[in-house]
């Protein structure tokens, strides 16, 4: 019965260490910074413009397979749709704000900031341009 106990014991401080190396920001990264911690968001979603938010974190592989997707997209709908990414570790209430259950989550909305359509996990940009063009982005 010891044995359970100390092997449970074990288990718990292993996940909460792991926890905190997850959690924690890694060398380079963006909460480095010291402003990177106090940098505002715009309004969101984006007043008379197709929006979609991308939650998640440096750390999150998923996360960094996207990043150069997003920045491809933000380039090429300038102007025609807002594509923003927020790292939820420097922006931790955004996560409640937008329900997010899984990182990454891509929130999409219309023009009028009604929320349209969402996803969790990583998401090619095929399928992104698919959603934007269903919400009228050409």
């Amino acid at each position: 019965m010891k044995k359970s106990y100390l092997i449970a014991a074990a288990l718990l401080l292993l996940f909460v260490a792991g926890m905190a190396l997850f959690l924690a920001p890694q060398q380079g990264q963006v909460a480095d910074r010291p402003d990177a911690a106090s940098a505002t968001l715009p309004a969101l979603p984006v007043p008379g413009m197709v929006t979609m938010i991308d939650l998640g974190a440096k750390s999150c592989v998923p996360c960094k397979l996207m990043a150069p997707i997003l920045e491809e997209l933000e380039q090429e709908y300038r102007g025609r749709a807002a594509i923003v990414f927020i790292d939820i570790t420097l922006h931790a209430d955004q996560a409640a704000r937008y329900r997010v259950r899984a990182i990454p989550t891509q929130v999409f909305y219309d023009a009028k900031g009604v929320e349209r359509f969402r996803h969790e996990g990583f998401m090619d940009k095929e399928t992104i341009v698919r959603a934007l063009q269903t919400l009228g982005v050409s």
